[in-house]
């Protein structure tokens, strides 16, 4: 805005336009005695914390010796050799009639030259000599006619694409380069497209697995696809897990995610997108929470949030102890949390951001300690953090997705690896288990 524009504007529109400028500075000048936010009092992701280094650095510590230790032995070895001595190292004399016992043993491993197994398929056939009609044998069950490509290569294809983070050009290089094989992209983009369909099914399954649970606990991240900002959200408790993605942040997406069902209880941070559908209660992330309570101590606050960062951390360690507490001893320390927190309260805060905490902490209070006494419930949510990290790594790396189609096939796959990991159950294992159409078994105890 010039000069011009000044003096075109009327008198109440000068008087507003200085009000606002005069609000904007004041505001600016509350923040500047502000902390920065930092991954250790706000949700901010590690990478964006400061790094390690710089010119002054503490000199390393001697590094007390310790007992070494060996590679362990493979219990199921491919072969075994038996290597017998056939003359003495010291008289040169033969050994053949000498008893001899096992010295010292050692694997080697080495890895055979990688060549794809190719089986041609010659379908047979001929004209009946009894009824003159044609004939042709049927294919084998495992080679079907269509794609060249077995299931453990296309489960490799994907593990690498998705789990290792590689490109198209590059999984193209990598299959020639290793294993001497010529696929084209288009050959790979198809292969994973053909994917899609099982994948959706298993997605489905794991979906229904869900809803069949007590608790849920979510989260989101953004997630890139063409030119749209998207999101990926993960649902999941247990040793279950499913990935959505969808252009929307908001409630609509768990909304169409349960359908008609509503479980007893809920777990992620406090954006509103996520709450409102839990039948019982919602339990809060404490770890949000002791970020904040940090942010409003290094603002300055010293009447509400050491006290609430000492509670939360001390209710995070009932939950972890909560194994070998009996039900009546976790009944006795919510009582004591709930009534410490309500005397907490009570203090004043010195500090405009301890006194926003403690307004949050006022109207939340009930969906502080519910994991408490439910077993459930964790009293954070970073189960949901370690299931999106590999998502976040995964978006750095590539960028995101082209189609639509993609993203949702990287969800679906997702759901399966996660789910995977939490039943103890190899990635590539999952993965062709899938492209079988195979439920994943469950975890046995």
């Amino acid at each position: 805005m010039d000069h011009t524009d000044l003096e075109a504007l009327s008198r109440e529109q000068l008087i507003e336009l200085v009000l606002g400028l005069a609000r904007r500075v004041a505001e600016l000048e509350g923040k500047l005695g502000l902390p920065a936010k930092t991954p250790g009092n706000s949700s901010l992701p590690p990478s964006h914390g400061p790094k390690p280094g710089g010119s002054k650095r503490r000199p390393k510590a001697r590094r007390k010796g310790r007992p070494g230790v060996a590679r362990a032995l493979d219990p199921n070895p491919t072969a075994v050799r038996e290597v017998r001595a056939t003359c003495c190292p010291h008289c040169r004399g033969g050994l053949d009639g000498a008893a001899q016992a096992p010295s010292t043993v050692y694997d080697h491993i080495e890895i055979p030259e990688l060549r794809p197994e190719v089986t041609r398929v010659t379908l047979m056939g001929g004209t009946c000599p009894r009824c003159a009609g044609s004939f042709r044998a049927a294919p084998p069950a495992e080679m079907p006619p269509g794609s060249p490509f077995g299931t453990n290569l296309r489960a490799l294809a994907l593990h690498l694409r998705f789990s290792q983070h590689v490109g198209l050009a590059r999984l193209q290089g990598l299959f020639r380069d290793v294993f001497a094989m010529t696929i084209s992209q288009g050959a790979l983009v198809n292969l994973l497209r053909a994917a899609a369909a099982p994948f959706a099914a298993q997605a489905a399954r794991l979906r229904a697995h869900l809803l069949q649970g007590p608790a849920l606990a979510s989260d989101e991240t953004g997630l890139r696809v063409g030119a749209r900002n998207f999101w990926l959200w993960v649902m999941h408790h247990g040793d279950s897990a499913v990935f959505r993605v969808d252009p929307s942040r908001g409630k609509r997406v768990l909304a169409d995610f349960l359908g008609e069902h509503r479980p007893d209880f809920w777990l992620s941070d406090r954006y509103g997108g996520q709450m409102g559908f839990a039948r019982r209660g919602h339990q809060f992330c404490l770890a949000h929470l002791i970020r904040d309570a940090q942010y409003a101590i290094d603002a300055g606050d010293a009447g509400f949030a050491p006290g609430l960062l000492a509670l939360l951390q001390r209710a995070c360690r009932v939950g972890a102890d909560r194994p070998r507490l009996s039900d009546r001893q976790l009944a006795r320390h919510h009582r004591k949390l709930v009534r410490n927190l309500s005397d907490l309260l009570q203090r004043r805060p010195t500090h405009p951001e301890g006194e926003k905490l403690q307004a949050a902490i006022a109207k939340g209070r009930r969906n502080l300690f519910l994991f408490v006494t439910n077993r459930a419930l964790e009293p954070t949510n970073n189960g949901s953090e370690r299931a999106l990290r590999p998502c976040a790594t995964f978006r750095k790396v590539t960028g995101g997705f082209r189609t639509p189609w993609g993203a949702s096939l990287y969800a679906d796959l997702r759901s399966v690896l996660e789910t995977a990991r939490r039943r103890a159950i190899p990635p590539l294992q999952a993965i062709a288990l899938n492209l079988k159409n195979a439920p994943l078994p469950l975890q046995t105890a």
